[in-house]
């Protein structure tokens, strides 16, 4: 008999270096470190890093303000990840700096459905009784 394997929830200790990775990028995109041309057209914000259980893997969640061109900026933070980890490398004082990797973030458009499930004729008659 195959358990199944349940997703154990993070631990502190990924939870904090993500937040320090979090704050460090954010840093660096709103001083414009990087001199790329679609990367210089847009506000970027990560609202969420995701640490592995070891520490070696970054997954930063960015989006461009506005949406527009999101995965064109993913495209070219991909381009210029080994660079945005030494300038991280300077920032957060860690014995070993993780890869990093940039995914679109969509918790935006999920909250944006949901309320929009919520407000539907729908479901207002189902709570109206």
């Amino acid at each position: 008999m195959t358990r199944s394997r349940s997703a154990k929830p993070p631990s502190q200790r990924q939870l904090k270096v993500g937040e320090l990775i979090r704050h460090a990028l954010a840093d660096i995109f709103s001083r414009g470190e990087i001199t790329d041309e679609v990367l210089s057209r847009h506000s970027l914000t990560v609202p969420e890093v995701r640490m592995s259980p070891d520490l070696k893997l970054a997954t930063a969640y960015v989006l461009p303000l506005g949406g527009g061109e999101a995965d064109q900026v993913v495209a070219h933070l991909d381009k210029h990840k080994r660079y945005l980890r030494g300038l991280l490398a300077k920032q957060v004082n860690m014995k070993f700096m993780p890869e990093l990797r940039f995914k679109v973030d969509t918790s935006f458009e999920a909250s944006a459905r949901i309320d929009a499930l919520l407000a539907s004729p729908k479901v207002a008659r189902d709570l109206d009784d």
